[in-house]
C-alpha cells in the first residue's frame, strides 16, 4: 500500500458518519473566503468546494463517475 492509499484510508476513517457536518464546514469555509476576498476568487473557491464535497461523498471507496479507483488503475 502506497502513501496515497494510506492517507486516503485515514481520511475515510475520519469522514465516516460525519459527511453532512464536514460538507457544511466546507461550505462555510468557502463563504468566509469569498467574504474576505470580496468574491474575487469565487469561481476557484466554488470549484474547490465542489471537489472537496465530492471527495467526502465518495469517501466510501467508490470511484466518482466512471474513473477507476486508485487501486484498480495499477
Amino acid at each position: 500500500m502506497g502513501l496515497f492509499d494510506d492517507l486516503k484510508g485515514k481520511a475515510q476513517e475520519l469522514i465516516g458518519g460525519n459527511e453532512e457536518a464536514i460538507k457544511d464546514g466546507i461550505e462555510k469555509a468557502g463563504d468566509f473566503i469569498d467574504e474576505k476576498t470580496g468574491g474575487k476568487f469565487a469561481d476557484q473557491v466554488d470549484a474547490a468546494q465542489n471537489a472537496a464535497s465530492d471527495f467526502v461523498e465518495n469517501a466510501d471507496g467508490q470511484p466518482a463517475g466512471d474513473a477507476p479507483a486508485a487501486d484498480e488503475a495499477q
